[in-house]
């Protein structure tokens, strides 16, 4: 029986680690991680991860929608979101944050997510209601409630100072949001005008969320729509309270 339909949440979770597993190992014999010349921003290394996760997925009975490759198999009842090398530039620079996101989609949302850091060996997974775990330890967010004390995580910039008391643009949202996670960052903001796309966003969500934290997009929006893939926004949090500075803070008008 393939792995997405054996029913568990266990078994899914152990599909996401097989192909994660792939990435890895093709990554270690990958010689050329720099740009493939296919479209902007796309390198061999994410063209080389991509085709071993797809392929691992497929034969395991999930859809996926890649953001190397796009959508496969959308007739099946759970769709894996997969960024094969989340921070690819970092990656290429040789920048130490830089991950494989997946995150398991059926009709009712998100229901499974793994996120490996390849540089450190890290994993985040997440199950719906099952709560959040780093190398198969329960994590939780560091309670933040004020801005003034926090240190957010940014993908792109602010246009000014918000009142933090410090940020970090790290370049790889899914770590960015694991972060939030296990209470390294106290917050994480989409600051760019075009917003990220599900295959960003939605492993790191997940983790946050199950570990107490608050996301949503910007605007209110649905986070889940796949059909196009849909960019969103994100705000993020440990905290209501600090969610809420937050959104206020990115909706703010300029000084």
């Amino acid at each position: 029986m393939p792995v997405s339909l054996s029913g568990t949440d266990d078994g899914i979770l152990l599909a996401l680690s097989g192909a994660a597993d792939a990435v890895s190992a093709t990554l270690a014999s990958t010689p050329d991680w720099g740009l493939a010349g296919t479209r902007d921003g796309q390198h061999h290394s994410d063209l080389a991860a991509d085709e071993v996760a797809v392929r691992r997925l497929v034969e395991d009975g999930f859809g996926v929608l890649s953001e190397e490759s796009g959508r496969h198999h959308p007739e099946r009842p759970i769709t894996v979101v997969l960024d094969p090398l989340d921070g690819s530039t970092n990656a290429f620079r040789g920048v130490s944050w830089h991950a494989t996101s997946l995150c398991a989609v059926d009709g009712d949302g998100a229901r499974a997510s793994l996120v490996v850091d390849l540089v450190h060996g890290t994993r985040y997974a997440a199950t719906r209601a099952g709560g959040a775990r780093r190398d198969g330890v329960a994590i939780s967010t560091s309670g933040a409630g004020q801005l003034a004390d926090a240190i957010i995580g940014v993908n792109g910039l602010p246009s000014h100072h918000w009142g933090w008391a410090q940020f970090r643009a790290l370049g790889a949202a899914a770590l960015d949001l694991c972060a939030v996670a296990d209470g390294r960052l106290d917050g994480f903001v989409d600051c760019t005008d075009d917003g990220l796309a599900p295959w960003d966003f939605l492993g790191g969500v997940l983790a946050c969320l199950e570990a107490g934290g608050v996301a949503t997009d910007l605007h209110g929006r649905p986070l889940i729509d796949l059909d196009p893939p849909a960019r969103r926004t994100i705000v993020a949090a440990a905290t209501e309270p600090l969610h809420a500075q937050l959104l206020a803070a990115r909706l703010g008008p300029d000084p």
